[in-house]
């Protein structure tokens, strides 16, 4: 059942689908979610998240508010071979996050340390979207964990520069920030030692 209310309207239908898409995939992960109980959460016909956002990770996509489409963006970063990888990458976030269009993605980040929502949302769009990609791309051994170690980086950087805003990585240029960041992400990336440690 959806959440009582009154049933949006055309004007406000894509606003509530995307309020209660956030709620579903903080929830239920996205794996777990579906376009049936985000429909249900918003009030509205499943056929209309279709309509609006063509899929279920065109929803995410949207729910996280990234300016960039990582599938498009992907190819990109391999492109130039595995070597400098790990700075591309900061880069890529940096100005995803920095462009003009990347406003709501930054609010959702600086939200991550009082809403477990957002943190939840954060996680799975870097871990998911970007850097499960990513490892898969590298045909390495164990990538979700490999995306996992990278993700916890870049959601740090992230923290740290965009609300502590500790100095000088709060105003640093992002290749600058890149050639600081790059080669630990990179190793969780790559590296076969990286996680030669682990248990299991």
């Amino acid at each position: 059942m959806g959440r009582p209310g009154r049933r949006p309207g055309t004007a406000g239908a894509r606003e509530a689908i995307l309020d209660a898409a956030r709620r579903h995939f903080a929830e239920s992960g996205y794996e777990r979610a579906t376009l049936r109980g985000i429909a249900a959460e918003a009030g509205v016909d499943p056929r209309l998240i279709l309509h609006y956002f063509g899929s279920k990770e065109g929803i995410f996509q949207a729910a996280v508010a990234f300016p960039l489409d990582p599938g498009a963006a992907i190819p990109r970063l391999l492109a130039p071979g595995l070597e400098g990888l790990g700075a591309r990458l900061v880069c890529f976030f940096v100005d995803a996050w920095e462009a003009p269009q990347g406003s709501p993605m930054l609010a959702l980040i600086r939200s991550v340390v009082t809403s477990e929502s957002a943190a939840a949302l954060v996680r799975e769009f870097v871990s998911r979207e970007v850097l499960a990609r990513l490892a898969a791309a590298l045909q390495v051994d164990q990538p979700e964990l490999r995306a996992s170690l990278a993700a916890s980086q870049l959601i740090g950087l992230a923290v740290v520069r965009y609300v502590v805003k500790l100095e000088p990585i709060a105003s640093a240029p992002a290749d600058v920030v890149g050639n600081w960041f790059g080669p630990a992400i990179q190793r969780f990336l790559s590296d076969p030692t990286a996680i030669a440690a682990t248990p299991g």
